[in-house]
């Protein structure tokens, strides 16, 4: 486990960019327990953030001295690392001198934006993350798992899913504990598994019948059009096919000192909440 010094100043404020998204929401509340001050970077938050609007940078970074950078909707994409780089300049000009950037693991376009994020003079840690347990039950994949069906194009390909709630405290120490800055730290659960096996798992949890069904990229890239959304979604599954995050990474115990939630947890957890009855 890493030795760190917790830092003792609770005053100073933490802009959580994208704080009310699946890790973004988890480190405001954390930190709001431990009684530091946070303020929420989104468009709708008081005052507002925009990536898209760099009039917005200054006023949401007024009297901030730590912020934990999140993009939407990826590193990967165009123009991320730019508008990053760009950001991370404006926020230590400002006087917010500890970032925390949320990247990828395996994204080698998100190295862009980790080395514009560096290059700022910040003093920086970074935290690669593996697919979210939460993208199941908070986002894309969760209508397909109350329909009873995820078809995506990743055959047989297996990923170390990580829980949001480890990925916020790993967070919430990198900004709060001096001993992580300039530090990279990867992420992932405590196994790999396959899409057949998470569908396996969310049928054991709910106590129906939650299919997968492979399909080909062209297919997927249809699907994608027709609800309007980013093509480079299916980029990003191309990667796990091609076997890269097909191992076990330690950030979680080096970090935390601790084993990260297995997907078997969140599932039973999250089909207690009722989220996914239909």
């Amino acid at each position: 486990m890493t030795q760190t010094h917790a830092s003792t100043d609770n005053s100073a404020a933490t802009l959580v960019i994208g704080g009310n998204g699946k890790t973004g929401r988890r480190v405001a509340q954390k930190l709001r327990v431990q009684g530091r001050p946070v303020r929420i970077g989104s468009r709708t938050g008081v005052p507002a953030f925009d990536w898209n609007v760099p009039g917005t940078w200054g006023p949401a970074l007024e009297g901030i001295d730590r912020v934990y950078v999140t993009y939407h909707p990826d590193l990967g994409f165009p123009g991320a690392a730019e508008q990053v780089g760009a950001f991370s300049e404006a926020a230590v000009a400002a006087g917010a001198g500890r970032l925390v950037l949320l990247s990828g693991r395996g994204e080698e376009a998100a190295r862009r934006a980790e080395e514009r994020l560096k290059a700022s003079g910040a003093d920086w840690t970074v935290v690669r993350a593996s697919w979210f347990n939460q993208n199941f039950d908070e986002d894309f994949f969760l209508e397909p798992v109350r329909a009873g069906e995820i078809a995506l194009p990743t055959a047989d390909a297996v990923e170390a899913f990580v829980d949001t709630d480890d990925i916020a405290d790993v967070v919430v120490a990198a900004l709060t504990d001096d001993g992580h800055i300039g530090r990279t730290y990867e992420l992932s659960g405590p196994r790999l598994i396959s899409f057949a096996d998470v569908a396996a798992e969310l049928s054991k949890a709910t106590g129906r019948e939650i299919g997968y069904v492979p399909v080909s990229d062209e297919e997927y890239r249809a699907v994608l059009r027709e609800n309007g959304l980013p093509q480079e979604f299916a980029d990003l599954f191309a990667q796990i096919l091609d076997g890269r995050n097909a191992h076990l990474v330690h950030g979680v115990e080096e970090v935390l000192g601790r084993q990260p939630k297995d997907f078997a947890d969140y599932a039973r957890e999250a089909a207690a909440s009722g989220v996914w009855e239909v």
